[in-house]
């Protein structure tokens, strides 16, 4: 099977969240690869990855980054696929990740990037899944199914919360 999403961060220390979107897409049973990818520390690595991911069948790439965040622009304005940020908080950043989360969804016209919240990297992969379920059936049914089940634990626990009521 063709990995058709690559999962790309600036340092290990960004797996704790970009794993998330990795299980998202285990579910979904959607192949992937994952890598770092530095656009400070690797910038030669990243300008390879991002002319090339295409070419090996890569369809979107999620690309996480915290601080500054400039991995998910940077591949975006040198790549012809779909972009979904994900920012990332860091320690010896501020603001909570705002300034990741700001560096990422400000992109100049002509160079689009998809952003989710700060530290969502499941929602990165659930957007993916869906893009990727635009073209695949059977992928588009099984998110149908995924938004069925969230609609039952929401009515499971809005029987839970009437049943405290006197």
């Amino acid at each position: 099977m063709n990995k058709e999403i690559a999962i790309i961060m600036g340092s290990d220390s960004d797996l704790p969240t970009m794993r998330e979107a990795a299980t998202i897409l285990d579910q979904f049973t959607v192949e992937y690869e994952i890598d770092i990818v530095s656009a400070h520390r690797t910038p030669h690595w990243m300008l390879e990855f991002a002319e090339n991911a295409h070419k090996r069948g890569i369809r979107i790439i999620i690309a996480g980054a915290g601080g500054a965040a400039h991995l998910p622009g940077m591949v975006a304005s040198l790549t012809p696929l779909p972009v979904i940020g994900v920012p990332i908080k860091t320690e010896k950043a501020f603001g909570d990740g705002m300034d990741a989360l700001l560096s990422i969804c400000q992109m100049p016209k002509g160079v689009p990037v998809a952003t989710v919240g700060v530290d969502n990297a499941a929602n990165a992969g659930l957007l993916a899944v869906r893009m990727l379920g635009c073209q695949k059936a059977p992928l588009l049914n099984e998110v149908i199914d995924y938004q069925k089940g969230l609609l039952a634990k929401v009515e499971e626990k809005r029987q839970n919360i009437r049943n405290l009521t006197p």
